[in-house]
């Protein structure tokens, strides 16, 4: 199948700093990515640039079949509908998208909605994430994570093709980011490829089908969760605590081994057994450590 985005050898400099370093990626339609990496590392220029909002210096970029460039930039009549046409068809959630202080919430959806030919309901995409008791609320009076909310409103409230997630539950509380993942489900559910950038981990490991992660402005890797940096293989930690209360615990290639050599001293139950492999936070801080 064709790919949703498709980037070439992409490269960003400024004043002769590497931002970007030659970035090869496709996404493929319906897919959630995930892009992780530190601050400066290049994941936001190398967003912005799919998003159509910076240049690039070299390589090639595909949005949807669209050069996101046409975006920002283009000149003449046909370039202009082709951009416009593109840009109903992507979804962005900013880190900010502005402040609408005097308008509610419903005013503001519903005034987003009108630039969109085919808009979602105003109503369903309040309620949908989490606003519907603040409808009719001025949007100065929302706490940090329910501006957030608005934002994502008004990023899915064109019924995108291709939505763009920058940092999206900042600001939220434990069960509000779940309720937003859901949320994202629902959306990849009824088609849409998603591009997320976080810095929660476990956000990342929840969501995504597949996880890039850029340092130093190169994508060192790109795998599902499960097998980044090679975690369903690498050795085990296997802890209990003994007969005489001390914990104790061992690395192993061979968990299984271990837990039934356990049982079999014990006779039975092992008390307080765990067995864990490196999480995803332990595979990339390792990751971005060496590139550093």
């Amino acid at each position: 199948m064709e790919s949703a985005i498709r980037v070439r050898g992409l490269r960003k400099t400024y004043d002769g700093a590497v931002a970007v370093d030659g970035v090869d990626l496709d996404v493929a339609p319906g897919e959630i990515f995930a892009l992780l990496g530190p601050n400066g590392a290049g994941k936001t220029t190398t967003v912005e640039i799919l998003e159509g909002y910076r240049k690039r210096d070299s390589g090639e970029v595909s949005v949807l079949g669209v050069d996101p460039a046409v975006a920002n930039g283009g000149r003449g009549t046909g370039v202009l509908q082709e951009a416009q046409r593109w840009r109903n068809r992507v979804g962005i959630v900013l880190q900010g998208t502005g402040e609408f202080d005097e308008l509610t919430v419903g005013e503001v959806v519903r005034h987003f909605a009108r630039f969109y030919p085919g808009p979602d309901d105003p109503v369903s995409v309040i309620e949908r994430v989490g606003l519907k008791d603040k409808a009719k609320a001025r949007t100065h009076t929302l706490s940090g994570g329910q501006k957030r909310r608005l934002d994502v409103a008004l990023g899915i409230i064109g019924r995108p093709e291709v939505l763009f997630l920058d940092e999206p539950t900042t600001g939220f509380d434990p069960e509000a980011r779940r309720e937003f993942w859901q949320l994202i489900r629902d959306l990849q559910t009824g088609g849409t490829t998603i591009v997320l950038t976080t810095h929660y981990l476990e956000e990342a490991e929840a969501l995504a089908d597949r996880v890039g992660v850029i340092a130093r402005g190169r994508l060192i890797a790109v795998d599902p969760p499960a097998t980044l940096g090679h975690r369903e293989s690498a050795q085990a930690t296997v802890s209990w605590r003994t007969a005489e209360g001390v914990l104790k615990s061992t690395r192993t290639a061979t968990p299984t081994q271990v837990v039934n050599e356990l049982a079999g001293e014990y006779g039975g139950e092992v008390p307080a057994l765990t067995v864990a492999r490196p999480t995803l936070e332990d595979v990339y801080l390792e990751m971005i450590g060496d590139v550093a």
